[in-house]
């Protein structure tokens, strides 16, 4: 069994039918009140977790399939495009306010995870790990890097930080009683990335569209923000 769970096709394996299951269970329970809760990332990161304990398969073995997949994120962000192209128009007029709210968005980003960094007493390496959270992988990783972060860390803050952001978000969302679909995909992309924008597509194109603007506005106002650290 341990030439199987060492060959880079188990990891792809059960890192898909983890993802799999998430999507079956979030259409099996549709109308189910609690429905953000199972997100197909969360699901799918949860039966991989467990996989790997109830077999005791070292991370280093299942990550030879599942950095496979992970070198896909940078494709599919690229093909958010698509929608973005659909809804120029609507980008073109509201780019102004789209632009400002992703830069406040960071600005309350960075700074309360340094504060809380502070409060807590964390070393200045994880506090510098734990900054890009809410900017997508492919940039919040390099940030990390340059700012003399953990890349283990940074990975696992913007994972958790876009996990949280896709199950909280529509409860926040329904309580506030927002209807505006350019701040609420504003709201998506500035604080969960891509993994929020997901769930911002699947309550609309415009919501949608305007999340993935702002995963790439929020990114480059992050590590702006960053040079003055």
């Amino acid at each position: 069994m341990e030439e199987v769970f060492k060959n880079p096709l188990f990891g792809i394996l059960i890192t898909t039918m983890g993802f799999l299951l998430g999507v079956w269970l979030q259409k099996k329970f549709k109308n189910f009140q609690l429905n953000p809760l199972l997100n197909p990332v969360l699901i799918g990161t949860l039966f991989c977790y467990c996989i790997l304990n109830i077999f005791g398969i070292s991370y280093e073995d299942y990550s030879q399939g599942g950095n496979f997949l992970a070198s896909f994120v940078l494709p599919a962000t690229a093909v958010l495009g698509l929608s973005i192209y659909r809804q120029r128009k609507i980008l073109k007029e509201q780019f102004i306010p789209v632009f400002l709210g992703c830069l406040v968005g960071s600005l309350v980003s960075i700074s309360s995870a340094f504060l809380l960094g502070k409060v807590f007493n964390l070393n200045d390496k994880v506090i510098y790990s734990i900054l890009p959270k809410s900017v997508t992988t492919a940039i919040g990783v390099d940030l990390s890097a340059q700012l003399g972060g953990n890349r283990s860390i940074t990975i696992l803050a913007i994972m958790v930080c876009g996990m949280m952001g896709a199950i909280f978000h529509p409860f926040i969302i329904k309580f506030l009683k927002l209807k505006d679909k350019v701040a609420i995909g504003a709201a998506f992309g500035t604080s969960s990335h891509a993994v929020g924008t997901t769930k911002a597509l699947e309550m609309g194109e415009v919501e949608g569209a305007i999340s993935g603007v702002s995963i790439g506005v929020a990114g480059i106002c992050t590590v702006i923000i960053a040079l003055f650290l």
